[in-house]
């Protein structure tokens, strides 16, 4: 299962992202917000990266403006590893190295294709599980 959350700058294009997983077949569980009404992109960030954290859902989606902020908000939590990517190299090579488990999008920096193309990159790339990689993510983690 995927979980999803933006703020209000961010909840069209986490609209479209839902239905596009969807359409992949994929489960999503929405953590909000469910409007455009102006709200604060920490209480969805830090709900998505907890739900990622504790294992009730494989990976998230963060989305906010420039993706910077909720970003931020999700690295806060301990066991994530949330990337802000706006092209398909960055989202598959953090999966690939990084093994991130949190992608964050910036709806005003990426369109719709592009959010798709990334959103793909992300779900479809595997970590390499190399030591080195491996290596450096636990340092991250201690």
């Amino acid at each position: 299962m995927i979980a999803i959350g933006s703020d209000h700058g961010g909840f069209d294009l986490k609209e479209l992202v839902i239905a596009h997983l969807k359409e992949r077949g994929m489960d999503v569980k929405d953590m909000g917000c469910y409007d455009k009404s102006s709200c604060d992109y920490p209480v969805f960030g830090r709900a998505v990266a907890q739900a990622v954290a504790c294992g009730e859902c494989e990976k998230g989606i963060v989305i906010c403006t420039t993706g910077i902020g909720i970003s931020i908000t999700a690295n806060k939590v301990k066991g994530v590893r949330a990337a802000l990517c706006s092209d398909g190299l960055t989202a598959k090579m953090t999966r690939l190295h990084n093994d991130a488990n949190v992608l964050a999008l910036g709806a005003g920096i990426v369109g719709p294709n592009l959010a798709k193309e990334i959103v793909d990159n992300f779900l479809d790339t595997d970590f390499s599980g190399d030591e080195r990689h491996q290596r450096r993510i636990d340092q991250i983690e201690e």
